[in-house]
């Protein structure tokens, strides 16, 4: 896939990079596939803002994404490769031999007519879901589950790829796209190759309206808010913080501050993203 860049005949233009699409092969999804969800704009049940900053948007519908790839030994059909709002990776429509449709996450190379199979006597070619026990070590992986049979949690991005490093007993060492290695049960599905829409990455949004066209709403500074509002605020002009570190709206530490509050997954982290053992 390439980057178009547009013609700068506004301000919002100049600098402003796209998609080209050219990989895409249908345009409109299938409808037994997809689901309309409403907007909460970032409300809760009780109607309290729980994420900022959302609200408005185009609407979109929400493709049903088989994660599980649990249709073992059935040969399925690319049928067409399709754009998906709501993420950042393309989507493959695949037509099993027993007329079922699902959609995948498009790895790179796989094309309108490839045939995927799932299940641990699967070929190791981009596309097809095997479970780690049945993977080459130093094998490119994406969509990997973490509990044996929930479905693929992690590598779903546009352009991210794990890497199988060590088998050991029951767990499989794996390297994240952070740099993260982490113990996975060796009974856990993943698929081989990389995610597609390598691209993503180098498109500049531009002008504002595009973030307004996702649902994101501006985000106010803390330093322009009043002390009422924000910890950073206050002051006659531009004035430091006045606190020994950055503060979230709410007084707590931020931009550094560790929040992690799962120590039970501490064991399955063989070196985190910071290159220093745990």
């Amino acid at each position: 896939m390439a980057v178009k860049k547009y013609k700068p005949v506004t301000p919002g233009l100049r600098g402003m990079t796209g998609y080209t699409f050219e990989e895409i092969t249908k345009s409109k999804p299938e409808k037994a596939l997809i689901v309309s969800l409403p907007s909460h704009a970032g409300r809760n049940v009780y109607g309290r803002v729980t994420v900022r900053h959302r609200g408005g948007g185009v609407r979109q519908y929400v493709r049903m994404v088989d994660f599980k790839r649990d249709k073992l030994n059935i040969p399925a059909k690319v049928a067409a490769i399709e754009y998906d709002p709501g993420r950042t990776a393309r989507l493959a429509l695949l037509f099993y031999a027993d007329g079922e449709k699902r959609y995948i996450i498009a790895p790179l190379g796989v094309k309108v007519g490839d045939t995927l199979f799932s299940g641990p006597n699967s070929e190791i070619r981009p596309g097809n879901c095997l479970p780690i026990s049945s993977i080459p070590v130093g094998t490119l992986i994406h969509n990997v589950e973490l509990k044996i049979g929930k479905g693929a949690q992690l590598v779903r991005s546009a352009g991210a790829a794990a890497q199988l490093l060590a088998k050991e007993g029951e767990y499989a060492q794996v390297r994240m796209p952070s740099g993260e290695v982490r113990l996975v049960l060796q009974g856990c599905y993943a698929t081989i190759g990389q995610v597609g829409n390598l691209d993503h990455g180098n498109i500049k949004l531009g002008k504002a309206g595009r973030k307004r066209h996702m649902g994101i709403r501006p985000t106010v500074r803390g330093s322009a808010m009043s002390p009422r509002d924000h910890p950073h605020g206050g002051g006659e002009g531009r004035q430091p913080i006045g606190k020994p570190g950055p503060r979230t709206p709410w007084g707590k530490p931020t931009l550094g501050y560790k929040t992690r509050r799962n120590k039970l997954t501490n064991k399955f982290i063989v070196r985190r993203r910071s290159k220093t053992s745990r």
